[in-house]
């Protein structure tokens, strides 16, 4: 007894025993299905590559903003997106954005004021705007200023000039007193003295010049002293000479302190006054200076408060280019291009930058937080029931959209997919019984697959929505051969053979699913070529997921049939159910067509199939390769889908939408590319190479151009460019270190560089990196990408500028998102290319090993893998003229042909051989053949075609794609089976021998319709 006997004996004889180990089994390995992980980030398929490498190097080296944040871009839309009303709603949707507890924890605040949370042409005008306010209230303010200070230092100069003359005059004025006095005191201490000679000799040595009514007064004044007899008649007689003779002097004293006092007044307010306009001028340039942190509030009023005259003019100044660098930045949100004319005050649509701080980093094409997920479904939300329309486009959008493309295609195509094989069984099997055990196989089935995922750790991803269906397609297969052949068997031997029966079904059978297993094991293992992981990953699940079918519906349902059955027939239950094609009819005679077509001309049969097969074949060689964010985004759902109950009904899905649009009009925020150039880029004239990159990329198609026509780079020269405009100090080096004198640094770069770093150190840290010692290693060109432009323009056009910067010292690689998924797609069609040849390879040999230890023939293992091949060139010219391109899913569809199609042909020439042997005629084995075993493969393929058709209705463009793929493999793998094997058969036949057999006609009783003698079918 063979060791295949005795696994088969072990399962009907002790089918109770088989159940349990299966089910425990199957409890142990579905443990692990909870621990399965969604995973929808498009960076696990990068691979290692020069380029990748480049990618890690940048983001580990060069600065690019402020760490982990994301920006969103929200589309703008309206009939005017320029006018007054439309400026203040954006910025009124601004507000709501920061206002929202749902979102407003998630948005950025620079710490620096560099980068605002949210900003557009809206607050770009609106600070222009403010900006010529402040400015004109300045230069008011400061003209005013000016012409205040100068009156303050002329008068101050003045009142000090002034006050010393007073000072003077009140002097002369003391003295001229003193002296009148002294000759008051002379004329009482000598009577004979005259009063006028004294009056005339302190007249002429005083600075005072005295009158005749002075002289006149000073001698009454001398009359009274002689005359006084007290004391204070003495004193009024002092008074009178001195005071009393300069009394217009002392009056003139005393106005004029009092006018000095009152300019000082008037000086004091004039310097108070001088001083607050000091404090304002302060106040309005800290108030310029902060006008790109200015609130919202501010900034819905200063566009509120323009006339319509005065918002065209600012509109036409920011976005005609005359702003500087607020125009620069403006057109930055316009549309490119023919979409928008620099300068008009009309445009349909403008775009809002939301900058948001995230947990960690999200790389182009990564996976959003659900914070951030949630956060930009409230944008959207905020942006409804607005005149204006806010396309919002970010990567949790992208996240959230692909993460519900996922679920909703499951919901959709699961339960559909499930429902078509059921209803495909119920009317092959016309058994509720033997529908329920498939129904359970196929579970436990999917059981041993997700459970397998969780203890390998590996994450189900876009492309493993297409194994539920697989395995259920496959699962049902193997049910119907064993259900099938087993029902054979029990007509033939008769009511009392239940165990019997199921034992030479699974034997006869067995070796041909054997057989399947391991060549669609070999077919899916053959993606472990690829260097895109998930690929690899779905080829290890998938072979896995072959063999849980082929232990699962080896064992366990025939075990529990058998039982079952048992049990049923025990209490008088009949059980026997005849076979799909068995019975004569039309279907067994359309099932023989490739039999007779091999009785006409086997022959012709092969060469009409392989001119065909000319034909798919360059076809095949016109096939696209594809891979981009778009194949990964859901196309809107069909109308009929939105009258499904929940949960069946799919949300909406609006990101490739507005992807399409944002790449036909806007800059994308992902859409950028960089020339990596390493080694000493401090060396003298390395700028100047730089500068010819630079210019060789602004030339050409896949750079991006602002409405200005403008090329959108940076890079060290155009950082270094902005820097030396605004400092005089920078452009002071680099004029000393411009040897030739055309504006660009030859010489001393070391020294120019430390410059642009002290002075705009997060510009210039973007375009040059420098290590710990200060050394600058590596220096990059920052390209903004066409949205339209192609990944293979961009991949060459940029590797042939780095090609053209490398020497010299200088190695120089172009890298990028748009590149690594180019490179990705090439990898996709290696992909393609290799497998398929490995799967060829492998199955042929191991084919012709098999059949040669089996059966003593080799070739029959090399007949049995034409068909396969066959089908493999219809296939892909299908592809060609379908215009489906290769993708992360199609891309195995070579292998996949040759894995799921070579089944069909062994289940042919495994029963012709086998039939070879219990007949004379080889007519009637290849009769038999075709229609026992084609009635089989009849309703395998037509449940499988089935369930691998609802994938049709996936969401996934991709999906779609490939369940239409893989379903027209199934027909092809079935049709080549069944029509052109027949053929290869009797060439084979005829040349391998027996050949005698071919001359003997089948007899009358070896009809299809003849159920007692008509073999065991597959």
């Amino acid at each position: 007894m063979s060791a295949a006997d005795r696994i088969v004996g072990a399962v009907t004889d002790h089918s109770r025993l088989a159940i349990a180990v299966m089910l425990v089994l199957t409890v142990i390995v579905g443990a692990g299905a909870g621990a399965v992980e969604q995973e929808s980030s498009l960076d696990q398929f990068q691979s290692d590559t020069p380029e990748a490498d480049a990618s890690e190097y940048i983001d580990a080296n060069f600065a690019s903003g402020p760490e982990n944040v994301t920006r969103v871009q929200i589309i703008v839309r309206g009939e005017n997106v320029l006018s007054k009303g439309s400026l203040v709603e954006t910025l009124e949707y601004q507000q709501r954005l920061r206002n929202d507890p749902r979102l407003n924890a998630t948005l950025f605040e620079d710490p620096t004021g560099g980068t605002p949370p949210t900003v557009g042409v809206a607050n770009l005008l609106a600070q222009s705007a403010l900006q010529q306010e402040i400015g004109g209230e300045l230069q008011r303010t400061a003209a005013e200023f000016e012409q205040l200070n100068e009156t303050v230092q002329v008068e101050r100069q003045a009142l000090r000039q002034n006050a010393t003359e007073l000072r003077r005059f009140s002097d002369d004025v003391n003295a001229t007193s003193a002296a009148l006095r002294g000759g008051l005191t002379e004329l009482q201490e000598d009577p004979n003295a005259s009063a006028t000679a004294v009056f005339e000799e302190t007249n002429a040595a005083t600075p005072i010049d005295l009158d005749a009514g002075d002289a006149a007064t000073f001698e009454q004044a001398a009359a009274q002293l002689r005359n006084a007899s007290t004391e204070a008649e003495r004193a009024q007689a002092y008074e009178l000479g001195t005071r009393g003779v300069l009394e217009d002097e002392l009056t003139r004293v005393q106005e004029w302190a009092q006018t000095l006092d009152q300019r000082r007044s008037d000086l004091q307010a004039q310097a108070q006054q001088l001083e607050e306009l000091g404090a304002q001028l302060q106040s309005l340039r800290q108030e310029l200076e902060g006008v790109r942190s200015a609130s919202l509030d501010r900034q819905i009023e200063a566009i509120d408060s323009l006339e319509e005259d005065e918002l065209k003019t600012l509109i036409q100044t920011v976005l005609g280019g005359d702003g500087g660098q607020a125009s620069e930045q403006a057109l930055r949100f316009m549309p490119a291009g023919e979409y928008y004319e620099t300068g008009s005050t009309q445009a349909d649509a403008t775009m809002l930058l939301v900058t948001q701080q995230t947990e960690r980093e999200v790389a182009p094409g990564g996976v959003a937080s659900q914070e951030l997920i949630d956060a930009q479904l409230a944008m959207q939300d905020l942006g409804s029931g607005s005149d204006l329309e806010f396309l919002v486009f970010g990567s949790g959008i992208i996240t959230e959209e692909i993460n519900q493309s996922m679920s909703d295609s499951i919901t959709l195509v699961g339960p559909l997919a499930l429902l078509f094989v059921v209803v495909a069984l119920a009317v092959g099997y016309r058994d509720l019984l033997d529908i329920v055990l498939g129904v359970l196989g196929i579970a436990a089935v999917l059981v041993w697959t997700f459970g397998f995922m969780g203890w390998a750790g590996i994450d189900f991803n876009q492309i493993f929505i297409a194994v539920p269906v697989l395995l259920i397609g496959l699962s049902i297969d193997y049910a119907i051969h064993i259900f099938m052949r087993h029902r054979e068997e029990r007509f033939e031997m008769g009511n009392g053979a239940l165990r019997q029966s199921m034992r030479v079904a699974l034997g006869g059978v067995g070796i041909a699913l054997a057989l399947v297993t391991a060549t669609t094991v070999i077919g899916f293992l053959s993606n472990l070529v690829s260097p895109v992981p998930p690929i690899r990953e779905f080829g290890i699940v998938s072979s896995f997921g072959i063999v849980a079918a082929f232990l699962v519906f080896g064992v366990l349902t025939p075990a529990l049939k058998v039982e079952i059955d048992e049990f049923l027939e025990a209490r008088g239950i009949d059980r026997k159910k005849r076979a799909i094609g068995t019975g004569g009819g039309r279907l067994s005679q359309t099932l023989k067509i490739g039999s007779l077509g091999a009785k006409w001309s086997a022959p012709v049969v092969i060469v009409i199939a392989l001119l065909i097969s000319a034909g798919g074949v360059y076809g095949a060689t016109q096939v696209d390769t594809s891979f981009s964010q778009e194949d990964f985004l859901a196309e809107e759902p069909s109308d009929w889908t939105q009258n499904l109950p929940e949960p069946f009904a799919p949300g909406e899905y609006n990101a490739k939408k507005n992807l399409e649009y944002v790449n036909e009009r806007f800059q994308r925020q992902d859409a950028q590319a960089s020339i990596l150039i390493r080694g000493d880029v401090a060396a003298d004239g390395t700028l100047s190479s730089i500068a010819r990159a630079q210019r060789d990329v602004a030339s050409r198609d896949v750079t991006q151009r602002l409405s200005n026509g403008q090329a959108s780079i940076q890079t060290p020269l155009t950082v270094l460019n902005d820097t030396r405009e605004r400092n005089a100090t920078v452009a002071a080096i680099v004029s000393d270190a411009d040897t030739d004198g055309d504006g660009i640094p030859d010489e001393n770069l070391t020294a120019v560089y430390d410059a642009l770093f002290e002075t705009n150190p997060q510009n210039a840290g973007a375009v040059l990196a420098r290590g710990d010692d200060g050394e600058y290693t590596a220096a990059r060109l920052v390209v903004d990408l066409k949205g339209t432009a192609s990944g293979v323009e961009t991949t060459e056009q940029l590797r042939d500028v780095a090609a053209d910067v490398e020497g010299d010292g200088l190695t120089a690689i172009a890298t990028g998102q748009t590149i690594l998924f180019e490179i990705i797609q090439d990898q996709l069609l290696d992909t393609v290319l290799e497998s398929l040849l490995i799967t060829l390879v492998s199955v042929f040999g191991f084919l012709m090993i098999v059949y040669r230890v089996t059966d003593g023939s080799a070739t029959l293992g090399f007949v049995t893998l034409v068909p396969v091949a066959l089908s493999v060139s219809w296939i892909l010219g299908t592809m060609y003229l379908f215009g489906i391109p290769f993708n992360v899913l199609t891309g195995m569809i070579t292998s996949l042909t040759v894995g799921l199609g070579v089944a069909y042909s062994i289940h042919i020439s495994e029963r012709y051989n086998q039939e070879l042997e219990r007949h004379d005629s080889a007519w009637a084995a290849l009769d038999r053949s075709v229609t026992g075993t084609g009635g089989a493969l009849l309703g395998s393929a037509a449940t499988t075609v089935g369930g691998f058709g609802t994938l049709s209705i996936a969401l996934l463009p991709s999906l779609q794609q490939f369940g239409i793929i893989t379903g027209l493999t199934i027909i092809y793998a079935f049709l080549a089976s069944v029509l052109v094997l027949p053929s290869l058969l009797v060439v084979w036949t005829r040349v391998i021998g027996p050949a005698e057999k071919l001359d003997v006609p089948p007899s009358a009783d070896d009809g299809p319709g003849d159920t007692d003698t008509v073999g065991t079918a597959e």
